[in-house]
């Protein structure tokens, strides 16, 4: 329902396999607004990108643009470069991205196989990846290629960032360079609302410096579930009281005590902890609580984990 809703408003969409393109394409996507976006793919996911005129897409390494001649010698090619991002959890440049070293070679070697590369790729990590994407853009000039594109990418690409980012980009490329984003967590984090009742408590004794017991809550869905978002670096919204006592009491002031809490999902490791200290009135198993914006990095990378089964969904055009 959620792609179908995105592919009605005319966005692109940024696919990693054979899988992801079928299903954009099934919901009625044109596939010049598709852009095969692993750079390093398997031979039949360029085949059949191919064959169903999906010609954007990326690359970072020597090998994978001999694979692409071979396969798909009309692509429209976009180089990744490595992003900066020694600072985040998630590191991304461990795995994907051409060094700012590479880049000569690589484009020698476009050249030579007479591939067409027309854009570049990277993530955000602040003005610094603007200016090396320019250093890029002015290199691939002086060899001949003619960059249109400049794709910016990042997991937490929000309103914030693109107010950073607009200016420096507007100051250092030409109008006429496209620029598009990697939006989509922005669309749908706020789209999914996760439900979760709580499956047991346990007290522990009063501390010290506040004189209040604390509680510790357990809850049908962990970091194994929809919650692994948070292994990734992605932070989750403080849970709210949905059902206490068989009552709907979501937006409700409520006028109980309030206590020093942990909640945890429901596998026995002991990393599955999902709010180390929140404030929560005493609450009883078959209590539900609800955390928002729960859309993005979430439902699609759950697991069954301990053989706990993943969450079901339901649509609604209301609020909960």
């Amino acid at each position: 329902m959620v792609l179908g809703l995105l592919a009605s408003l005319g966005l692109g969409f940024d696919c990693a396999s054979k899988s992801e393109i079928q299903q954009v394409l099934n919901a009625g996507v044109e596939p010049h607004l598709i852009m095969h976006t692993n750079p390093c793919k398997q031979a039949s996911f360029v085949r059949f990108a191919t064959q169903n005129n999906v010609n954007r897409m990326a690359f970072d390494n020597v090998k994978e643009l001999h694979n692409i001649k071979k396969l798909h010698p009309d692509a429209e090619l976009v180089l990744r470069i490595l992003p900066n991002d020694s600072s985040s959890l998630c590191q991304l440049g461990l795995k994907s991205g051409a060094p700012l070293e590479n880049v000569e070679h690589l484009l020698k070697t476009a050249k030579e196989l007479e591939l067409n590369v027309m854009g570049l790729s990277f993530y955000i990590d602040g003005g610094d990846s603007v200016r090396c994407a320019r250093r890029v853009f002015d290199q691939a000039e002086y060899m001949g290629f003619n960059f249109t594109l400049l794709y910016v990418r990042g997991v937490d690409f929000n309103e914030r960032i693109a107010t950073m980012l607009g200016p420096m980009i507007d100051c250092l490329f030409p109008p006429e360079i496209r620029v598009i984003a990697d939006t989509g967590g922005c669309y749908v984090t706020s789209a999914f609302t996760l439900c979760t009742n709580i499956t047991g408590r346990r007290t522990i004794p009063h501390k010290v410096e506040s004189g209040k017991q604390q509680y510790v809550y357990h809850i049908s869905e962990g970091i194994y579930g929809s919650f692994n978002c948070i292994l990734f670096d992605q932070p989750i919204d403080q849970p709210k009281v949905l059902v206490k006592d068989e009552e709907f009491i979501l937006g409700q002031q409520l006028s109980d005590e309030h206590f020093d809490s942990s909640v945890w999902g429901p596998t026995c490791d002991p990393i599955d902890c999902l709010n180390k200290s929140v404030q929560l009135p005493i609450l009883e198993p078959g209590d539900w609580l609800c955390y928002e914006n729960m859309g993005a990095y979430s439902i699609r990378t759950a697991s069954q984990f301990n053989e706990f089964k993943k969450l079901k969904i339901f649509y609604t055009n209301t609020l909960i």
